[in-house]
C-alpha cells in the first residue's frame, strides 16, 4: 500500500505543477512536472509487478486491467507531450492513472491469470492498443470542444495550451493510426495464440472487437480516400472506441463484477 500512496502522492504533485505551469505559459510549459511523473508511472508499473510475482502470474482482471491503461494512457500523454503541445492533457490523464491505480488496490488483486508467453504477448498489445485509442478518444473529444469554442468565439484559456486545430486533427489520426496497427497485431496474436476465440465469454468479445476494427478502419480509409475531419471523424472515433470498451471491459464488468465469475 506504501508504493500506492507515494506515486499517488507523485500524480497528484505531478497534476499540479503541470497546472501551474500553463498557467504561467500555456503555448510551453516548464518541462518539471515530467519528472514526478515519471517516478508516479514506474511505482505504478511496480505495484502489478509485485502483485504478479506475489500471485507468480500475471493479474488482468477488471480493476488491474483498468489501472494497466490508465498506466499506458499517462505513459503516452507523458512521452508524446515533449514533442506536441500535448502537456495539457496530462491534467486529465495523470490523476485518471493514479484514481485507477487507488482502485486497483482497494478492490485487491484477483487470481493469477494462466498465460503462456503468446497469450501475454497478445494481451500487452491489446491493452497497449486500449491505451492508445483512448487517447484517440480523448483527443477526439478535446477537438470538438475546441472546434465549437473556436464557432462561438470563446477564445478560452484553455485553448492557448492545445496545438492549432489542423495540428490537433493531425496528431489525432497520427494516434488512430498507431492505435489501429497494434490493435490489428492483437486481434491477429488473438487469431493465432487464442484457441476458440468463439467459446463462451469470448464470442462477443470478438464480435465487438471486429466491429470496432472495422469503424477505426473505415475512419482511416474515409480519411486517406476522402479527407474526413471535424464532427464526422470525432463521432466515428467515439464509437468504435465504444465498441472496444464494450468488448473488454463491458464483458469483464458483467462476468467478474455482477456474475462474480
Amino acid at each position: 500500500m506504501t508504493l500506492v500512496l507515494i506515486s499517488l502522492a507523485l500524480y497528484v504533485v505531478a497534476t499540479g505543477m503541470l497546472a501551474g505551469a500553463l498557467r504561467v505559459d500555456a503555448a510551453s510549459p516548464a518541462d518539471g512536472w515530467r519528472i514526478p511523473a515519471t517516478l508516479a508511472m514506474g511505482l505504478h508499473a511496480s505495484v502489478h509487478i509485485l502483485a504478479w510475482h506475489q500471485r507468480q502470474g500475471p493479474d488482468l482482471h477488471f480493476f488491474a486491467a483498468l489501472s494497466l491503461v490508465g498506466l499506458g494512457m499517462a505513459a503516452l500523454t507523458t512521452f508524446v507531450a515533449r514533442r506536441e503541445r500535448l502537456a495539457a492533457l496530462g491534467v486529465f490523464a495523470l490523476p485518471l492513472a493514479g484514481g485507477l491505480m487507488v482502485a486497483y488496490r482497494a478492490h485487491g488483486p484477483g487470481p493469477a491469470t494462466p498465460l503462456d508467453w503468446r497469450l501475454q504477448l497478445h494481451a500487452a498489445l491489446a491493452l497497449l492498443a486500449y491505451a492508445t485509442l483512448a487517447v484517440a478518444a480523448v483527443l477526439a473529444v478535446t477537438l470538438a470542444l475546441q472546434e465549437r469554442a473556436l464557432r462561438r468565439r470563446e477564445f478560452h484559456g484553455w485553448l492557448r495550451a492545445l496545438p492549432p486545430l489542423v495540428q490537433l486533427e493531425s496528431l489525432l489520426f497520427r494516434t488512430i493510426t498507431a492505435g489501429f496497427v497494434v490493435l490489428t497485431a492483437a486481434m491477429l496474436t488473438g487469431v493465432l495464440f487464442v484457441e476458440d476465440l468463439l467459446a463462451q465469454h469470448l464470442a462477443h468479445k470478438t464480435v465487438l472487437s471486429v466491429l470496432s476494427w472495422l469503424v477505426f478502419g473505415g475512419l482511416l480509409l474515409g480519411r486517406h480516400r476522402y479527407g474526413w475531419r471535424g464532427a464526422r471523424a470525432v463521432r466515428w472515433t467515439l464509437v468504435a472506441m465504444a465498441l472496444l470498451v464494450l468488448a473488454y471491459f463491458g464483458s469483464k464488468f458483467v462476468i467478474e463484477l455482477l456474475l462474480a465469475r
